[in-house]
């Protein structure tokens, strides 16, 4: 039964990436490959640094994993990377990548799944942080530059109802009926307190990392596809793409499909071709999460329960 499980995972998320790839609306799989033959910027060189950035995106996710499970338990870079890895395949197919807490709970004995999930969750939030804190400068920016027109009655009332909802979750916390992923707002936030400022600092130092990373891969695309844009002017769109794509909810499959529909929009005001901006989207998802969850499914399927503490 456990056998058939692992398989149901990796059979599923290697269903979910062909579907994606051959069913995608907005970029057909056969007009991708054409595109990418007809770049001759795909040199040995640049598909070898794009490797190596993804490379490098995932080596300080895993230390950031090691850094945060130290607090209760000492574990290799090895089997950091084991349940990162295996966590990351888990959670392609699932809303918001959730099987990705129960898939790295699962490396851990009974006793100390609560926390692991907890502390997942604690470096899942301290990414977000920093998305939210570069996506919302890089907004403004993109606003104001382009003097897009904002519907102020709109922001009103966006402002509005997060009030409403801050004053909801407020009430939700004093009655202890707020949760998240399961847990009350108030255990979360006791045990965020009983991390050490350290271990805080260096969860978002290694996420602060990871999002450079990841955000100058995109912009290093731009080059490989030969678009001559400066720098600034691309992380101010990247940063806003970023912020956009991940408040909105979804299953981990489709963010390729969020990602690119939010940077088309976003990058037509940059005049940059459709098919481009897809291609990269496209490329951005397989070097960072189906090359990452073929290397996952080996530790799904070679997973083993641990042994309980006798």
């Amino acid at each position: 039964m456990f056998v058939l499980i692992k398989l149901s995972i990796v059979f599923g998320a290697f269903y979910f990436i062909y579907s994606k790839l051959s069913e995608n609306e907005n970029l057909q799989l056969n007009e991708f490959i054409a595109f990418l033959k007809k770049n001759d910027s795909f040199s040995l060189k640049n598909i070898s640094f794009l490797i190596l950035l993804s490379s490098f995106n995932w080596f300080f996710e895993i230390l950031k994993w090691q850094n945060l499970v130290k607090t209760i338990k000492h574990i290799s870079f090895k089997a950091a990377l084991e349940q990162s890895l295996g966590g990351h395949t888990a959670s392609l197919i699932t809303p918001n990548r959730i099987g990705d807490y129960g898939a790295k709970a699962m490396y851990f004995t009974k006793t100390l799944r609560t926390r692991i999930v907890l502390l997942n969750l604690l470096g899942n939030m301290t990414q977000m942080i920093v998305t939210t804190i570069f996506g919302l400068m890089g907004c403004i920016l993109f606003v104001s530059h382009y003097q897009i027109d904002v519907n102020y009655y709109n922001v009103v009332r966006f402002v509005a109802i997060l009030i409403i909802l801050g004053s909801l979750i407020t009430l939700g916390v004093k009655q202890k009926r707020f949760k998240i992923k399961g847990y009350s707002l108030v255990a979360v936030i006791d045990f965020i307190k009983s991390i050490t400022l350290k271990t805080h600092a260096i969860t978002l130092c290694l996420s602060s990392i990871r999002y450079l990373i990841f955000s100058f891969q995109f912009y290093y695309l731009l080059t490989v596809f030969g678009i001559d844009v400066d720098y600034t002017k691309a992380m101010v769109v990247i940063t806003s793409m970023y912020f956009l794509a991940s408040i909105i909810p979804s299953i981990s499959i489709f963010d390729v499909i969020i990602k690119g529909s939010i940077a088309v929009f976003l990058f037509g005001y940059l005049e940059v071709n459709e098919l481009t901006i897809l291609s990269i989207t496209t490329l951005m998802w397989l070097f960072n999460f189906v090359i990452p969850s073929i290397f996952g499914s080996y530790y799904v399927l070679n997973f083993k329960l641990p042994k309980p503490v006798e």
